[in-house]
């Protein structure tokens, strides 16, 4: 038995409201899910990619645009904070499939207690006249009397609270629901002036007129926490509980009784790994993805020394893009950077450092469980610094597999760049004061539109956990004089930025160029359409190494640039490098990966890529 569920999601708030729902559904269900999503382009981009990555079993997702639907509800004044979102409901009968014939219909801020099956068998009880299953409101909003001059739309007694609702679509299509709800609407609009609860107010108003459409559902399907509720009247033990509904704009600091509960209950699946939702069905078919990474994972030699390694380059992470309020607005000049870093939650200090120093757009890559993501949105929106930045794309990548997978991070937060040209640095380093206008110069005056430049940003380093940072390129100099600034890994692997030629850049005033050496990994701004980052490479060594490879073999030329540098801060050591300092069969299985890219690069770049066996071979 497929069970249809549809959903109105717009934005980036909604979209992260909308999977904790998901999840609360997901996590009780037995049945096959069909879920039908009424967005705007940005929830449609976020869902999407969240659903093709997700991969849950016997799920299948639909999109509807909501653009091509607002004309329907656009002439409707509405006072709501929903705005025009909050009056698409009303169109469902004309945007969803017209073979539908029924469908459970959910507000974002729903958490599931049980089995939604329990709700769909509910249809079964509508008479023949009946089309929408809905829950009284719980609240005394339609009786009239919460203030001195309220004046609510029209309802049946109490009215309906429209944040669950059963639809019957065929035979609503059937009576002409579409002319009926707006004859409704434009009669009481003459009064009413506006609405103030979106589409509930119109739902109300129409039973009004055609009170032998509605069946009431138990109270229990729809408990509605917003304060001054009758919804502790709903049951009389929690356990009756089937669906919360978090309808005020309190949400979790509600009043109720059973608040701590509801709390509970709700933050459970908020962050719940979605990764254990992935589970099959009993008797259902596996989606195609899901057998092609079944596939794939059959054909690794589990008793290959770096099984793990390989495994991790097939694995599938959940990805939940833009998890934050983001908005960019392209800049005039087509010059525009973006900087380009990915992290774990440990470096979750650095963001406001960065930020500070980089007022350009930022694309980060952040990896972390579902209890994590939790933990940096409060983070975020607890900063003064980060919660009014709204250039910066926060991308979430869940946890998944033994290894910090750095360069599919690197290449989420690449993808989602949405300017001509990118910074690729790490989270660990603070670029100089004023570097993103100074980039932004230079690619204009080293043409980097019709050349194949990788501009190099010097990178230094410091020891000291509090740093006078150096506000020129002089000042610099001079603390490089004193010993309280290094040469980027100048004490353990000089090899990586030796080629930058730090000698000639002390007294450098225009770009020089530099040729490629074995085992140079610098931090460079390239056009956006750059090559990936090679995804074999997991955890700690040869990640940078790889991909400057490759841009030296498709040819790009390495400038550094003479007034630019950018300073790495300390921090502990990441869990890989510890791996990969201690673990011999770790740094068997680095160099075995190391040998089959080279490989690859000699199949796909020929001759040219001989230079780097050599370079090899050389060390």
């Amino acid at each position: 038995l497929l069970i249809h569920v549809a959903c109105v999601c717009a934005g980036h708030n909604a979209s992260r409201d909308v999977v904790t729902l998901v999840k609360s559904i997901l996590f009780h269900r037995r049945n096959p899910l069909h879920f039908h999503f009424i967005t705007d382009a940005v929830a449609h981009q976020i869902l999407s990619s969240l659903f093709q990555s997700w991969m849950v079993p016997s799920v299948q997702v639909s999109f509807y645009d909501a653009e091509e639907l607002k004309s329907n509800v656009a002439w409707i004044p509405n006072k709501h904070y929903s705005g025009i979102y909050g009056l698409m409901k009303l169109t469902l009968t004309k945007a969803l499939p017209s073979n539908l014939t029924k469908v459970i219909v959910l507000d974002t801020d729903i958490t599931f207690a049980t089995d939604i099956a329990e709700l769909w068998a509910i249809f079964r009880k509508f008479t023949d006249k009946q089309a929408i299953g809905l829950v009284e409101n719980q609240s005394d909003w339609y009786l009239g009397n919460l203030w001195k001059n309220h004046k609510p739309w029209p309802a049946l007694g109490r009215g309906f609270n429209t944040g669950v609702i059963l639809l019957l679509l065929e035979r609503l299509r059937r009576i002409g629901w579409e002319q009926m709800w707006r004859l409704t609407a434009e009669r009481e609009l003459m009064s009413m002036l506006s609405t103030s609860l979106a589409d509930q107010d119109i739902f109300n108003a129409f039973i009004k007129q055609n009170p032998v459409l509605v069946h009431q559902l138990p109270c229990f399907w729809n408990v509605q926490l917003s304060d001054h509720t009758r919804s502790e009247q709903c049951y009389t033990e929690v356990s009756d509980l089937k669906v919360i509904h978090w309808n005020s704009p309190k949400k979790l600091r509600v009043k109720n009784k059973h608040v701590e509960f509801f709390r509970n209950l709700y933050l459970t699946f908020l962050e719940y790994d979605g990764n254990l939702l992935r589970r099959e069905l009993f008797g259902c078919p596996s989606q195609p993805s899901a057998d092609s990474l079944r596939n794939a994972l059959e054909e690794l030699d589990e008793d290959d020394q770096c099984y793990d390694f390989r495994r991790e380059r097939i694995a599938l992470h959940r990805l939940h893009l833009y998890f934050l309020q983001y908005q960019y607005i392209p800049a005039e000049d087509d010059t525009d950077v973006t900087l380009v870093a990915q992290l774990s939650i440990d470096r979750l200090q650095m963001l406001e450092a960065i930020c500070n120093h980089w007022e350009g757009p930022i694309s980060l890559a952040l990896y972390m469980s579902d209890a994590e993501a939790q933990q940096f949105l409060r983070y975020a929106q607890a900063s003064d610094v980060l919660k009014h930045r709204k250039n910066i794309g926060y991308h979430i990548v869940y946890k998944e597999g033994q290894f910090y997978p750095v360069n599919l991070l690197r290449n989420i937060a690449l993808r989602q760049a949405n300017t001509p040209y990118v910074f690729l640095t790490d989270v660990d380093f603070l670029p100089m004061y004023g570097l993103y206008s100074y980039l932004r110069k230079s690619i204009v005056q080293l043409d980097l539109a019709h050349t194949k430049n990788a501009l190099v940003v010097p990178a230094f380093e410091t020891l000291r956990y509090r740093l006078s940072f150096p506000k020129s390129k002089a000042e610099l100099l001079s603390m490089l004089d004193m010993g309280t600034l290094y040469t980027f890994r100048y004490h353990v692997w000089t090899k990586g930025h030796a080629p930058t030629n730090y000698a000639k850049w002390r007294t450098a005033t225009t770009a020089y160029k530099v040729e490629w050496e074995a085992d140079f990994e610098p931090y460079v701004v390239v056009r956006r359409d750059c090559p990936e980052y090679d995804q074999r490479f997991v955890g700690f060594g040869w990640n940078k190494v790889s991909h400057i490879m490759e841009l030296d073999a498709q040819e790009y030329d390495f400038v550094v640039l003479p007034n630019a540098f950018m300073i790495h801060m300390p921090h502990a050591p990441s869990f890989d490098i510890s791996k990969f300092r201690s673990s011999s069969s770790y740094r068997h299985c680095l160099t075995t990966l190391k040998e089959e890219f080279h490989q690859d690069l000699s199949r796909k770049y020929g001759a040219a890529a001989l230079k780097y066996l050599t370079a090899e071979r050389n060390i």
